[in-house]
């Protein structure tokens, strides 16, 4: 089957340059020609077959917050990461995240980076994700952030970028091991012949790193998965992730607090619990310090953890460090605890609190991407290039009425990978969010991650929720 696309001519292509296809993709390029239109077919059915049988869903919401439910699309030609990138990536998310760590720990104790001028403090002190209830904490090994999500986009020039943290439950790994579940079925021989990098150890690290965060020293501590239940969009992952590890998953109903320690209620009575990997939002961890109607939480947890009797991953209050007005900071943050040189770069970030910069987007906001400070999932966003003029005039309005609540980045012409679409190669945007582990041995990365896909023509945004599909990620030397 002849599977030539046309070259992308606007910014950086992962299968082909301007001299041909790359090293790293000849011994698939050559594997799918190889195949017949029927072969291909059927093993986009075969992947499509595996995902609605395991079940593999995600939710979009409508304007209205109804919520679809849909099969996630997955595209079976890998991205390919050579050993050499990857490395960059590596050392660069490690640094990032040793960085934002030690921001957490000091924003939550002494402020030293405030007191020295080097983060406005009415930046800390306006985000709605800086938790005062748990200023003072001290946490097992000081490590905030267990579990972070990096989303990196590659430029025009080949250059990775950070494009946004995840450092509260950052979501999608699930998709990730999955990815690569089916690629095993569809492309044993391809992967082996390729000598991919292996993510599936994935969940025996997370639980290696959840033991070890137990307050009690104990050679079986408790760990448990809550979960908001099976109306979250990423209950699929929830109930995936807590068989791998062979933990319990857990709703609030399932936990009780008795004398400022936790319990999970089980047929044979309490057992203690002590450590909860949490994927429910600060605000509806306990009703009697946050939303008070919330009945997804535990009434008395937060008690529980600032007496240090339960640990939780990820720790409250990371939504300081992830919100994206913050983000623009981390480069300084990197010199500031580190002494280093930032290994990987941010995108371009312009805060609409400044007027010099504001006025400065205003002019020029056709170029730009306006994100809401506290939205994620592709939210909130207004691209410049695709919006009416009436959809700017409402921008601009919105930023007048709350500047501190945007900000705004130049529009980066995203990498491509060609996607099997209609039975042909073509060319579509996509992003990299690898997942980062971080416990009392220092960061790990599986060599991998999420590949996402924008898989209408031209568009930038490849967030599940609008509209995109996914890759296996191959790791490759």
């Amino acid at each position: 089957m002849k599977l030539i696309p046309k070259l992308n001519p606007n910014g950086w292509d992962e299968m082909f340059s301007s001299k041909g296809v790359r090293n790293s993709y000849r011994n698939v390029l050559h594997t799918l020609q190889n195949l017949s239109p029927e072969n291909i077919e059927q093993k986009q059915k075969q992947a499509s077959d595996f995902f609605m049988n395991q079940g593999i869903t995600f939710t979009v919401y409508s304007d209205d917050n109804q919520g679809i439910e849909r099969i996630f699309p997955f595209d079976i030609i890998p991205r390919i990461i050579t050993h050499k990138d990857w490395d960059e990536v590596e050392k660069g998310i490690g640094q990032r995240l040793k960085a934002l760590n030690l921001f957490l720990e000091d924003v939550y104790n002494e402020q030293l980076i405030i007191k020295e001028g080097i983060i406005p403090a009415s930046l800390i002190s306006s985000c709605p994700h800086y938790i005062q209830e748990v200023h003072g904490i001290k946490l097992p090994h000081n490590i905030h952030i267990h579990i972070a999500g990096i989303d990196l986009i590659r430029g025009e020039n080949g250059t990775f970028y950070v494009l946004e943290d995840n450092l509260r439950c950052p979501s999608g790994v699930s998709y990730m091991l999955e990815n690569r579940e089916i690629t095993k079925r569809i492309f044993p021989e391809m992967l082996t012949s390729n000598r991919v990098s292996m993510v599936g150890n994935y969940p025996m690290v997370l639980h290696n790193i959840l033991i070890s965060m137990s307050p009690r020293s104990i050679s079986n501590p408790n760990v448990v998965l809550l979960t908001p239940g099976v109306y979250n969009s990423a209950y699929y992952e929830h109930t995936f992730l807590a068989r791998q590890m062979g933990i319990p998953l857990v709703e609030g109903r399932d936990l009780v607090v008795n004398n400022n320690n936790v319990y999970m209620k089980t047929t044979s009575g309490l057992e203690q619990v002590d450590v909860i990997y949490r994927r429910l939002d600060d605000d509806y961890l306990d009703p009697l310090v946050f939303r008070q109607d919330s009945a997804l939480g535990v009434p008395g947890l937060i008690s529980s953890y600032k007496m240090g009797n339960v640990a939780l991953v990820n720790a409250v209050g990371n939504g300081v460090a992830d919100d994206k007005a913050v983000y623009a900071y981390v480069p300084d943050m990197i010199k500031y605890y580190l002494n280093e040189e930032p290994i990987l770069k941010n995108v371009p970030t312009y805060q609409m609190e400044n007027k010099e910069e504001r006025e400065f987007v205003f002019a020029d906001m056709e170029n730009m991407v306006i994100k809401e400070t506290n939205q994620s999932g592709g939210y909130g966003m207004i691209m410049g290039n695709k919006a009416t003029e009436e959809e700017l005039d409402k921008g601009k309005k919105a930023i007048l009425a709350n500047p501190r609540n945007f900000i705004a980045q130049p529009i980066i012409q995203l990498s491509t990978v060609p996607c099997l679409i209609d039975g042909q190669l073509k060319l579509r945007h996509v992003d990299l969010r690898p997942y980062a582990l971080f416990g009392p041995d220092g960061v790990k990365i599986v060599p991998g991650g999420l590949t996402r896909v924008a898989l209408t023509e031209g568009s930038l945004v490849v967030n599940s929720s609008q509209g995109g599909g996914s890759k296996d990620t191959w790791i490759i030397e």
